[in-house]
């Protein structure tokens, strides 16, 4: 009799031994604690089941075996809940899957983090939107700013127009439009309530490879006028009258033509600014810094300074570039003021802390271009250019002159004072002009 077979209550069977067919359902009796392999107070091992016993529940392959059904289980604990993965062991894909390594004891590695972007990359990336961001903001502000300038047919061909000559020539005109002010203003301002516009000052810049020079030209300088239209539509024949009537009888186009007409030079491009602009292109950068030699009190301009260095508004800076009953001079010592006036604030709008700080320059821009008036071709980079010239005058790079005058009280044949240009002294400086030579020193 076999002694497995007699030990097991239910034993026996066809062919007894221990793996007969005919067994109990009895489990063998536990191993003794000395005799257990994993140490005394563990469970005994599960025994291998004969043939004829309940077999558990099966098991999807790849759960709980290496081969699908009652193996034992890999690293990792033996046996465990029927259907139940043992440690080590897991669903496809998960801890335990084919081809994922398992440490010893049954522990997985943990699971790698979703990748992250380099650093690198973000900031290369970040970069690069700040740059699309600058280029859209720049665009725009361009066609935005283009937008606001004012053009006029002013530089019209004509027959026996000057030609072209060497470097840039601009005609710069203040004028004493009242357009854009309200009545207090014009009272404040002390402008009066005339119409219409005439030319409170006007200028021809130079800018070439020998040098900018900013030349003013006396309001009242007796020259002839060309023939022209009126404002009836009628013609008006040729005269010879202050160049100042031309700008009130003709506008730009007229005084343009003048200019060219006594000077022989080509006038490439127009500006022309108002009081209203003139102010608002002051207050936009916060006022322009002036040193001033004396004490200036004038009851026509409304102008009341202390002499020394500061800062005018825009108010103060018109009624500066305005009053002349202080000077010796009048209207020439008037144009001195314009110019050195004008070159300050060329310096201080042309500024990086002017043009980088959009409080300051889109005010500037507004009140400038807004209220400005230039030629049909003129465009931002000319005034980018007129500006950075008036700027190098200001600065010592360029020079600052009037057109030369034989007498600043010549008396007209109907007795009106006027002023007359030395012709060959002012030859020399127009001819330097067109050939973009250096400008001599004419007094």
């Amino acid at each position: 009799m076999n002694t497995w077979q007699e030990g097991r209550p239910g034993g026996g069977g066809n062919g007894g031994g221990a793996y007969g067919r005919g067994g109990g359902n009895a489990a063998e009796p536990p191993l003794p604690a000395g005799l257990n392999p994993r140490g005394p107070g563990a469970p005994a091992p599960r025994q291998p089941q004969e043939y004829g016993q309940a077999q558990p529940p099966a098991q999807a392959p790849g759960y709980g075996s290496a081969q699908g059904y009652g193996q034992p289980q890999a690293y990792g604990q033996l046996g465990g809940r029927p259907g139940v993965p043992a440690q080590g062991q897991g669903a496809p894909g998960g801890p335990g899957a084919p081809g994922e390594p398992i440490t010893p004891g049954g522990t997985q590695p943990p699971a790698a983090r979703p990748s992250r972007w380099p650093r690198r990359r973000i900031v290369k990336w970040s970069v690069f939107g700040v740059l699309i961001a600058v280029m859209v903001t720049a665009v725009s502000t361009w066609f935005w700013a283009d937008s606001k300038l004012n053009h006029e047919n002013v530089l019209a061909d004509y027959p026996g127009r000057p030609a072209a000559g060497k470097g840039t020539n601009w005609l710069i005109v203040g004028s004493d439009s009242r357009n854009g002010l309200s009545d207090s203003q014009e009272e404040d301002l002390h402008t009066g309530h005339a119409g219409g516009k005439r030319s409170d000052s006007m200028m021809i810049l130079h800018i070439g490879d020998g040098g900018n020079t900013l030349m003013s030209i006396p309001r009242d300088s007796w020259v002839p006028i060309p023939e022209h239209t009126g404002d009836n539509g009628k013609p008006v024949k040729a005269t010879t009258s202050k160049i100042n009537s031309a700008f009130a009888s003709g506008g730009g186009k007229l005084l343009a033509q003048t200019v060219e007409l006594n000077t022989g030079l080509r006038i490439d491009h127009y500006a022309e600014i108002g009081f209203a602009g003139f102010v608002g292109i002051v207050d936009s950068v916060g006022g322009v810094d002036m040193c001033i030699d004396q004490d200036v009190k004038d009851k026509d301009s409304g102008l009341d300074l202390k002499a020394g260095c500061q800062s005018l508004t825009g108010t103060q800076a018109l009624a500066f570039v305005r009053q002349r009953h202080q000077m010796a001079d009048q209207d020439l010592g008037r144009m001195r003021n314009q110019q050195k006036f004008l070159g300050a604030l060329a310096k201080q709008a042309a500024s990086p802390a002017t043009v980088l700080n959009p409080f300051t320059f889109y005010p500037l821009v507004d009140s400038g271009l807004g209220t400005l008036i230039v030629d049909d071709d003129a465009g931002l980079t000319d005034l980018g250019s007129l500006f950075l010239a008036m700027k190098d005058v200001n600065g010592g790079d360029g020079k600052s002159i009037t057109v030369p005058i034989a007498n600043p009280d010549f008396r007209t044949n109907t007795g009106e004072s006027a002023v007359k240009w030395d012709s060959a002294k002012a030859k020399q400086v127009f001819d330097a002009f067109k050939n973009d030579t250096a400008v001599p020193d004419v007094k």
